[in-house]
């Protein structure tokens, strides 16, 4: 009983949606780390919440990556007192984005200059929104940040920008004081994310939706 209170239930039209939806949610997480490790590498800035992990890892020492799940971590303690429910793609979220952010970091070398830099943050940022119009069309639960939103929108009553406002101000703000790196990139995805997720999350909805509608192989024999 105190899991069903916790957890989001699991539903699928059958289990080649199932399987489909997972390996979607899966991708898009992954994608989403690599778009995070491209947007870090082109050294012009980066997202709120990236300016935070980025001004925690360089004031502790600890990977870029390893901070990001810790600060999904923490997030996710603050949903408690605003009893949101935790689905699999909460969880998922929270455990593969740092890792392949990581890895990309691994992988790709500091750009020689700000003209190969710029477009590599632009290649990330595009990448995070088809990611997160992928991962989020999968409809295995919000991530931590957005069930931070969200709970906080559904207990205080305020419009979705406001706190949107609030929370992304804030960590900036604690972010900048960490020494984070705040530039050109950051205004660009403030301005820029919610655009690019506004046109890919409907495109990734209707293409899920269409799929999911398809006769299964048992059903068309």
């Amino acid at each position: 009983m105190l899991l069903r209170s916790v957890l989001l239930p699991i539903t699928a039209t059958s289990r080649r949606d199932l399987v489909e939806r997972i390996v979607q949610l899966v991708l898009g997480l992954f994608l989403y780390g690599v778009a995070l490790g491209l947007m870090v590498r082109g050294g012009i800035g980066v997202s709120p919440w990236d300016v935070l992990a980025l001004g925690v890892s360089g004031r502790t020492g600890i990977g870029y990556g390893v901070v990001t799940n810790l600060v999904a971590l923490v997030v996710l303690l603050l949903w408690i007192p605003l009893r949101q429910r935790v689905g699999l793609g909460t969880v998922l979220n929270a455990l593969l984005i740092g890792p392949s952010a990581d890895l990309t970091l691994a992988l790709v070398p500091a750009p020689s200059s700000i003209w190969v830099g710029a477009p590599m943050f632009v290649a990330g940022l595009l990448l995070l929104a088809f990611a997160t119009g992928l991962y989020i069309s999968a409809d295995f639960g919000p991530g931590p940040r957005d069930g931070l939103m969200t709970g906080l929108v559904r207990r205080t009553g305020w419009r979705v920008w406001i706190v949107r406002t609030l929370i992304e101000g804030t960590v900036l703000v604690v972010g900048f004081l960490l020494g984070g790196p705040v530039g050109v990139g950051t205004v660009l995805f403030a301005f820029g994310v919610g655009p690019l997720i506004g046109w890919f999350l409907p495109w990734m909805t209707r293409v899920r939706t269409t799929r999911s509608r398809r006769p299964s192989p048992a059903s068309s024999r």
